[in-house]
C-alpha cells in the first residue's frame, strides 16, 4: 500500500482504501471517509490488468512533458515520432492533451477519424510504421472546445491505453499537457511507473520557464519516472540571412519594407553573405538556461533547438523536418538530441537489435 493512496484527511494509522479492513478497523472510527471506504470495491482495477495486457507488446514508452504551454513540447514530440519512424521503428504517437490536442493537425491528419475493429480502435497512420491516436479525431468541428474536468479525461486517457490496438511497437511516445496535472498522474499510474522508459522535458531558456521546469523534475522524481533529459527550445533565432525581412525606419516611426533592395545589395556587394546562418537571442537566458539548471539538478541536458520558422512551418503543415534540406537550421540539432537520447542505456539495444 502506497502512502500516496491514503486520503489526506484520513485518521492516523488509516490502513488504506484497497485494505480489506477499510472503513471497518478501529483506525477508521470517526474518520470522513468512513463510509465511502468500507463501501468501495477492493482490489486491483481490472482495467489496469487490461492496460498491462493491452501494453505488453510495446517496447518502450517515453513521455514528453513541460512545464508550462508554448515552449514547443508537441512540435518536439511530432518530430520525435517522425524520426523514430524514419529509423524504421515501429511508433506510436498518443496525445494526452486532452484540452488542446494539435497531434493531429502537427502530422498532417486533421479530419481523420478514429475507426473499430474486434481488436479495438485502430490508430490513425502517417506511414505503415507511424500509428497516431488523439481526441483530435474524435471531435465533431476542428474549433470544438473540450470542457472537461478531471475524471472525465482520466476515463479517457484509460479509455486510450485499454482500448487501441496497436499491435507490436518499439516505441510509443506520449504527447502530455503543460504542468503536473490528473493526465500526468493518470498515464504514470495506469502504465505503472515502472514500464514507463522515461520523460523528455522541453523548456525555453528563459527563467520563468525553466521554473516550472523545475516542478517538473520534481514531479518525475516523486513518481518514480526517469528523466531522460532536458531539451531547450527555441534557443535564438536561426535563419538565413537571406530569408530575413528588412525594414527602415523613418523619423515619424513608420516601417518601409526595403526587403529586395536589401537582398539585391547583398548579392551584388557582399556574395559571400548568400551562405550564411544569421543569429540573435529571442528569450533572456543570461541565468544559464537549461543547461545550468541541468547540471544543479542532476539530470541529463539533451540539447538546444534553434528557433527555426522552417522547423514551425513543417508543424503547420503537418510534415516531417529531417525530409528534405528545408529545416536546414533545426534539423540537424533535433537529430542529436535524438541520438543522445537513443545513448541511454534502455534505448541503446534497440539500435543493435534494429541494425542486426
Amino acid at each position: 500500500m502506497e502512502n500516496s493512496e491514503i486520503p489526506e484527511n484520513a485518521n492516523e494509522h488509516c490502513p488504506g482504501p484497497q485494505s480489506d479492513s477499510a472503513g471497518k478497523s478501529d483506525a477508521c472510527e470517526g474518520c470522513p471517509n468512513q463510509q465511502i471506504c468500507a463501501t468501495a470495491p477492493k482490489g486491483p482495477d481490472p482495467d489496469v490488468v487490461a492496460i498491462a495486457e493491452r501494453m505488453a507488446t510495446v517496447k518502450h514508452k517515453i513521455l514528453v512533458l513541460s512545464g508550462k504551454g508554448g515552449v514547443g513540447k508537441s512540435t518536439f514530440s511530432a518530430q520525435l515520432a517522425f524520426a523514430l519512424a524514419a529509423m524504421d521503428f515501429q511508433v506510436g504517437l498518443l496525445d494526452i492533451d486532452i484540452c488542446g490536442p494539435s497531434i493531429p493537425k502537427m502530422l498532417g491528419l486533421e479530419g481523420q477519424e478514429i475507426h473499430q475493429s474486434n481488436l479495438g480502435w485502430s490508430p490513425v497512420y502517417v506511414e505503415s510504421n507511424l500509428g497516431v491516436m488523439s481526441i483530435g479525431f474524435m471531435l465533431p468541428e476542428p474549433d470544438e472546445a473540450v470542457i472537461w474536468r478531471g475524471p472525465r479525461k482520466n476515463a479517457l486517457i484509460k479509455q486510450f491505453l485499454k482500448d487501441v490496438y496497436w499491435g507490436e511497437l518499439d516505441f510509443l511516445v506520449v504527447d502530455a499537457p503543460p504542468g503536473t496535472s490528473d493526465e500526468h498522474i493518470s498515464i504514470v499510474q495506469y502504465l505503472d511507473a515502472g514500464s514507463i522508459d522515461g520523460a523528455i522535458i522541453v523548456t525555453t531558456p528563459q527563467q520563468v520557464s525553466l521554473i516550472d521546469v523545475r516542478k517538473e523534475v520534481s514531479f518525475c522524481k516523486k513518481v518514480g519516472v526517469q528523466v531522460l533529459g532536458i531539451v531547450e527550445n527555441m534557443s535564438g533565432l536561426c535563419q538565413p540571412v537571406m530569408d530575413f525581412k528588412f525594414l527602415r525606419m523613418t523619423e515619424t516611426g513608420e516601417q518601409i519594407d526595403v526587403t529586395e533592395w536589401a537582398r539585391e545589395h547583398l548579392k551584388e556587394r557582399t556574395p559571400e553573405f548568400l551562405n550564411i546562418i544569421a543569429c540573435t537571442e529571442v528569450f533572456d537566458s543570461s541565468g544559464g538556461g537549461a543547461e545550468r539548471m541541468c547540471r544543479e539538478m542532476g539530470v541529463p541536458f539533451l540539447g538546444k533547438v534553434p528557433l527555426d520558422p522552417q522547423l514551425c512551418k513543417a508543424a503547420e503543415e503537418g510534415r516531417s523536418c529531417f525530409v528534405d534540406q528545408k529545416c536546414g537550421v533545426s534539423a540537424p540539432a533535433l537529430k542529436k538530441i535524438i541520438d543522445k537520447m537513443m545513448e541511454n542505456p534502455g534505448l541503446s539495444r534497440m539500435l543493435v537489435d534494429n541494425d542486426a
